[in-house]
């Protein structure tokens, strides 16, 4: 994986924040950056995924989980809309949004808890700009660039920007690594 030039990109979210831009070559980086990710997740963290569909955030959101031990495979909630995955050691629960289906605001996702769940858990919300920011001000906007169209092409590009206090003096570059 490599760190291009920052580029700034209408679709990224516009809020001041601190943020790195990385390619991915594979669904197996995906999942690695996944992992990596979870290194730098606590309790208490929002993580919103974006992108084209099969753009790679549950790929992202399996690795998640793997580097963060919790139990269950983790695969899309789209059908369920959210799923609570455990830690199998000392660590958060990953709490697992697909938001595709949801319309817009916190209204909607009232009924799933989430504030609730916040405090003790990293919170995952694929589909989630425009839905759950009233969560709270610090939250990582992630998101997934692919080539559309009739392609093959494996090639992502990924941008994470970390906003709020929480994330204010974060070194996301690790995440280039």
């Amino acid at each position: 994986m490599e760190a291009p030039a920052a580029a700034h990109n209408p679709a990224e979210p516009a809020q001041d924040g601190v943020g790195v831009q990385i390619t991915v070559n594979s669904p197996e980086q995906m999942q690695e950056l996944g992992r990596r990710l979870a290194k730098l997740l606590r309790a208490g963290d929002l993580v919103m995924l974006n992108g084209e569909l099969g753009a790679g955030k549950t790929t992202l959101s399996r690795g998640l989980g793997e580097g963060l031990g919790v139990r269950g495979a983790v695969t899309s909630p789209t059908f369920v809309i959210a799923r609570v995955h455990p830690s199998l050691g000392d660590g958060p629960p990953l709490v697992h949004v697909d938001a595709y289906r949801l319309g817009g605001g916190l209204d909607e996702m009232e009924d799933l808890d989430l504030d609730v769940s916040l405090s003790d858990s990293v919170i995952v919300v694929e589909w989630g700009e425009g839905k759950v920011e009233e969560l709270t001000d610090d939250r990582l906007h992630v998101v997934i660039h692919r080539a559309v169209g009739d392609t093959t092409d494996e090639v992502r590009h990924v941008t994470v920007m970390g906003l709020g206090q929480r994330w204010a003096a974060a070194d996301l570059t690790v995440l280039a690594a």
